[in-house]
């Protein structure tokens, strides 16, 4: 059997990619101390509705469509739908104050739901698979650095080779592992998530801030699903394509010890494990036990975790806790 290293990583890499934009989105708004379980249906209405505003771009346009603005059209799609998911996920829990694990689950469904009805949709009013030009879906799929970078040996196919959203997965967990460790408003929502009343009684707007990174990690989050449907799913809409990414997205969330920086190489190490049944069959492994791998290594983590006690490696103290101001 050939066991190819480097095509190992570059798949890890193209797969875990969608995970990275789900597993941001989620650590930014459980670093404000709200528990969105509703990642996977977050993902699932993104994927249908990018590949919705790409498809109905395509097809207005014609030959003169452009893959920058299709591109730019999935972007807002998915991640206004997400932060539209999440917004009602918000007043339930924030305003309402309504259970967050419950209301989380129940975002899940319904975004399935959703994602599922919009994508049904779409095949009825084309009568058939719902897909984009070869064009189009270049534009999403290939590579975006110049040839001669990926012609390196070696490094070039492992650095230069990969599409516009791995490149821009990686600046957007820069930028907020910046923002949270280094910016006066990223230390106000850590505080925010840590202890709410005492961020409150220092004057910080706890609503104000659980209702923002909610909404906008909502948003983030279903910029994978768009993602996954227009990179790894070929831009053809799968009814059961997403099915289990978002909750390796959450997963993955506690195996990075909610840091951004540590989504990047975990998201590409979840993304080798999904998708090692592959690259590496063994025939008396069933690939069912490979696709638990992931679950399995963050119940690993989460019990050296708990041995090892550092407060850094815990999460946020009021995640999962409504906030009552008139208990504080």
């Amino acid at each position: 059997m050939d066991f190819n290293i480097i095509g190992l990583i570059k798949a890890a890499i193209i797969n875990g990619t969608p995970l990275l934009y789900g597993t941001s989105g989620e650590i930014l708004t459980e670093k404000s101390g709200n528990l969105n379980l509703g990642v996977e249906g977050l993902m699932f209405m993104g994927g249908a509705f990018g590949l919705m505003g790409a498809f109905v771009y395509g097809n207005a346009a014609g030959d003169n469509a452009s893959g920058a603005v299709a591109i730019a059209i999935a972007l807002i799609c998915s991640f206004g739908i997400g932060c539209i998911g999440s917004l009602i996920f918000s007043f339930l829990t924030i305003t309402l104050r309504a259970n967050q694990n419950v209301t989380g689950l129940a975002l899940t469904i319904f975004g399935t739901g959703v994602g599922q009805f919009v994508g049904e949709l779409m095949r009825i009013k084309v009568g058939g698979n719902v897909t984009i030009s070869n064009a189009l879906k270049a534009a999403f799929a290939d590579p975006i650095l110049p040839k001669a970078l990926q012609n390196i040996p070696v490094i070039g196919q492992v650095l230069f080779s990969y599409n516009l959203f791995v490149y821009l997965g990686i600046i957007m967990a820069l930028v907020m592992a910046w923002f949270m460790k280094k910016t006066r408003k990223g230390l106000f929502l850590s505080a925010v998530g840590e202890s709410p009343a005492t961020a409150d009684a220092a004057g910080i707007n706890v609503t104000k801030y659980r209702y923002l990174a909610t909404v906008i990690g909502g948003g983030i989050s279903a910029v994978g699903g768009m993602v996954y449907t227009m990179t790894i799913a070929g831009s053809v809409w799968n009814h059961s394509g997403l099915s289990g990414e978002g909750w390796v997205a959450v997963a993955l969330v506690i195996f990075c010890l909610w840091r951004p920086m540590n989504a990047l190489w975990g998201s590409a190490l979840f993304g080798a494990l999904l998708i090692l049944y592959l690259r590496l069959p063994l025939p008396f492994l069933p690939t069912q036990i490979y696709k638990i791998v992931p679950y399995i290594a963050t119940a690993l983590v989460l019990i050296m975790v708990s041995m090892r006690q550092r407060r850094e490696d815990q999460p946020p103290q009021g995640l999962g806790l409504n906030y009552f101001r008139e208990d504080r």
